[in-house]
């Protein structure tokens, strides 16, 4: 699994203990949506209209750019962790909206589940294809969970505020990395 924007908000809200249960949750069922779809075959859609990859790259790199930004804004304002302080600091609608935009807007995410996933699918034929989806739409639970609730095992480190100033700024680097990296392939 590579670290990017939704691993990075979940690590994030998990560390904060900032709803976590319920971005791990909404992170794991638009997964498993995905992945669902694209064992089915819905990632010859994407390829069949590029201009859907087109949208959401776009798209995904101004939000990327935006969240990035405010990750390293924070960076310079940094807070040790204070459960008590921290605990619902964000309203559970922020929460919801910056993970489906973080989700939703990410092309890599189409690619991934729909395409990816649905392209290795295809080596598998009668009950054993849906016991692959059913298989990798585990793993992403299993993933977003873990992550979640595996960050409060950092907590410790993170009441030194320096260390919220060096994740804040990986954060806005990881951000500005897969905004970059989405925009790319339009400038050459």
């Amino acid at each position: 699994m590579a670290v990017g924007a939704q691993n990075a908000f979940v690590l994030k809200q998990g560390l904060k203990r900032s709803h976590s249960l319920p971005i791990a949750a909404l992170c794991s069922l638009i997964d498993a949506l995905m992945i669902t779809a694209g064992v089915a075959g819905l990632g010859h859609l994407i390829i069949a209209f590029p201009v859907i990859k087109d949208i959401a790259s776009f798209g995904g790199a101004l939000f990327l750019f935006v969240y990035g930004s405010r990750a390293l804004r924070s960076s310079f304002h940094p807070q040790s962790l204070d459960s008590e302080s921290t605990i619902g600091a964000e309203t559970l609608k922020a929460a919801v909206l910056t993970t489906l935009g973080i989700s939703l807007l990410n092309p890599h995410l189409y690619l991934d589940t729909l395409v990816l996933l649905g392209s290795i699918s295809t080596q598998f034929e009668g009950s054993d294809k849906p016991w692959f989806g059913a298989g990798a739409v585990l793993a992403s639970f299993v993933w977003f969970f873990g992550l979640s609730f595996g960050a409060r095992y950092l907590s410790p480190l993170f009441k030194r505020p320096k260390a919220w100033c060096y994740l804040d700024r990986l954060i806005c680097l990881i951000m500005w990395s897969i905004a970059s990296a989405l925009l790319w392939p339009y400038l050459n």
